[in-house]
Parts: structure tokens; C-alpha cells; sequence
């Protein structure tokens, strides 16, 4: 009988140990999920350079600076299998020679999604699908909403479900200031008014391209660099009821505004390109410019989330680049990298 009772504590006290067990397990997943969700910078792979790190050394770079997202510009099978089981999310990008042809043979395009998305589906993270990069105005522009619509049929048709978008750069705004104002230029509205409509159809958000620099180099004496660095300590912008005290949340607020004057009320916006050119010659492209940006973009994006518009609204960010690239233009278009091409840096970021 007393063996039966010690049996029965002892049964009771292992239960006990389990729940205490159970409860610190919970516990500790619930800080855990927001430092996962912290790391929510991502940083552009770029592959313009002939002398650039190996796809798997790359990937090994992300993971050790615990770097969570990646936009791949091109359907890089290197790249793909080098991403397989890496725990990144990425972006993945369609040649922009390739939309014609998406756009007129909806064979070329589920042909597209066979090669590159349904072989790495079960091992790659797929956060977006990339049809077109600052094609918006232009003259291939008319191809780009055509071709979503293939690609997303294709997708559907295998089963697999990636939110198709496209992405634009500001020049696609007509007005940029107050932010409340933004508006598309008529050019572009006419062929992102459908894109937008197709977006919020689909539940996917608008990939936009945003470089304070090229406001501030382009407009040094009327734009101020702390402003366009994060380092202005008041307000700078007021519009309404919002202050804006850097131009990063500006330029953003004004394409939210700008999409819902084309009805598209809860499409969001991913900033798939942002970044500061250390060198190159033009104003304000130095090292110490581009460490203060980038620097600040995380500390901005982990600690506010959203913007001014939208201050409940995570803000998705992808940084430009990994890598400066030497097949790019001369000036600051080689000079966007975190990294050499023999992977030093080329100045440090807090990720």
C-alpha cells in the first residue's frame, strides 16, 4: 500500500515537472518568435561581377550575419540549390527580356514555373514572385500584367501558392510631396491601375525600389542629408496630423497614398531595393554615408515597423546589395555592396 502511494507522488511530481517543463518551453518560444521576426532585413544578391564568391559561399555569408531575406534578381539555378534547406526567404525575379513571351504563351510561362519554382518548392522559401524590375512607365510596360497573370495560372495550376507582383521604382510617382499626396504619374497609372487591382485580388503587395539618395544627390541644398540618413532628430516633414523626421518614410507613405487613389486600399508595399553608394563621385556617395543609412534603415525598420501612414504595418525591407559589381556602370552603381567581391566588408551593418 505504501508502495502504491510513493508510486502515485512520484507519478504526480513527474507530471508536475513536465508542466514546469511545458510552461518554460512556451515561455521561451514566446521571445523567441519576435528575435525571428526581428530579423526581418533582407539584402539584395546581385550577380553583375566576374570575380564574385561562389553561390554556396554566399549563402554561407547571409546565414553567418543571420541576414533572413533575399531578393534574387534572376532565376540563378546555382543560386536556387545553394538556397535549398538555408531557412532564407527570398524574392525571385523573371528576366525582364522574358515578359513578351509570358505575356503572349501561357506555355512559356508554366514552362518558367517548372524550372525554377516546383524543383525547390518542398526547399526553398518562396516569399514573391518577381515579374519585372522598373518596367513601369516604359515600353515593355503593357507585357507585365499579362505576364503576372500567366505565371500566377501557372502556380495555381501546380499547386503552389506564391504572390506574384511586380516591382516599380518612385519615378513612377507623379507627386511625391506631402506624402498625403502622393499620386502616380497618368503614364504609369494606366498600367499600374489593373496591376493594383490584380494585387488586391490576390492578396499581394506592391514591390517598390526607394533610394533617399538619389533625392538628396540629386537636391543637396534642398534636401537635407540628415533627413535622408536618419539622423535628424525633429520632425522635418509635416503633413496633416503625421510628421515625418526622415525621407525613407516619406517616399514610402507617399506610394501607399498613391495606390489608394488608384482604389487599392490594403495592397502593401515591400521595399525590394534601398540602399547608399559608398563611393562613385557623386554627392554624398562615401563609405561613412553608407554605413550611417544602412545602419539606421535596421535599427528604423526592427524598431518602428511601419511608417508614419501606417505605424501598425511591418515594413519589409530588402537592402542593395550584397556585393559591389564591377559589370555595373561606372560610379556609384559599382559602389552599392556591403562586401568586396572577396567578402570583407566594405563597411560594417548591425543586422
Amino acid at each position: 500500500m505504501k508502495e502504491s502511494r510513493r508510486q502515485s507522488k512520484r507519478a504526480v511530481m513527474d507530471r508536475l515537472l513536465l508542466l514546469h517543463f511545458a510552461s518554460l518551453f512556451l515561455l521561451f518560444s514566446a521571445f523567441a518568435i519576435p528575435l525571428a521576426g526581428s530579423q526581418g532585413i533582407g539584402v539584395n544578391y546581385g550577380m553583375k561581377g566576374d570575380n564574385l564568391p561562389s553561390p554556396t559561399q554566399v549563402i554561407s555569408l547571409y546565414k553567418s550575419r543571420n541576414i533572413s531575406k533575399l531578393r534574387l534578381f534572376d532565376p540563378d539555378t546555382a543560386a536556387l540549390g545553394a538556397l535549398q534547406n538555408s531557412g532564407i526567404g527570398i524574392i525571385l525575379g523573371t528576366y525582364n527580356e522574358d515578359l513578351e513571351k509570358f505575356a503572349g504563351d501561357p506555355s512559356a510561362a508554366s514552362s518558367w514555373v517548372h524550372s525554377y519554382i516546383i524543383p525547390y518548392t518542398s526547399t526553398v522559401e518562396f516569399r514573391f514572385i518577381d515579374v519585372g524590375n522598373e518596367l513601369i512607365p516604359g515600353d515593355t510596360a503593357a507585357y507585365v500584367l499579362p505576364a503576372m497573370r500567366n505565371i500566377a495560372a501557372a502556380l495555381s495550376s501546380a499547386g503552389v501558392h506564391i504572390p506574384v507582383t511586380t516591382a516599380v521604382s518612385t519615378k513612377v510617382l507623379e507627386n511625391s510631396f506631402p506624402p498625403s499626396q502622393g499620386a502616380f504619374s497618368y503614364e504609369a497609372s494606366q498600367v499600374l491601375g489593373p496591376i493594383i487591382s490584380f494585387l488586391a485580388s490576390n492578396g499581394s503587395p506592391l514591390l517598390v525600389n526607394v533610394y533617399p539618395f538619389f533625392a538628396y544627390s540629386g537636391d543637396p541644398n534642398g534636401v537635407g542629408l540628415d533627413y535622408s540618413l536618419f539622423t535628424a532628430n525633429d520632425t522635418v516633414v509635416q503633413d496633416g496630423s503625421l510628421g515625418y523626421s526622415n525621407l525613407f518614410d516619406a517616399m514610402v507613405d507617399s506610394v501607399y497614398s498613391a495606390i489608394e487613389r488608384l482604389d487599392g486600399t490594403g495592397v502593401g508595399v515591400v521595399v525590394s531595393e534601398t540602399g547608399w553608394p559608398s563611393a562613385g563621385g557623386e554627392t554624398g556617395a562615401t563609405v561613412d554615408n553608407a554605413r550611417i543609412y544602412n545602419n539606421n534603415l535596421v535599427k528604423h525598420v526592427k524598431k518602428n515597423g511601419g511608417t508614419p501612414k501606417w505605424p501598425g504595418k511591418q515594413l519589409e525591407v530588402y537592402m542593395f546589395a550584397m556585393f559591389n559589381e564591377n559589370q555595373k556602370l561606372a560610379g556609384i552603381e559599382r559602389n552599392f555592396g556591403l562586401f568586396y567581391p572577396d567578402m570583407t566588408e566594405v563597411y560594417h551593418v548591425n543586422f
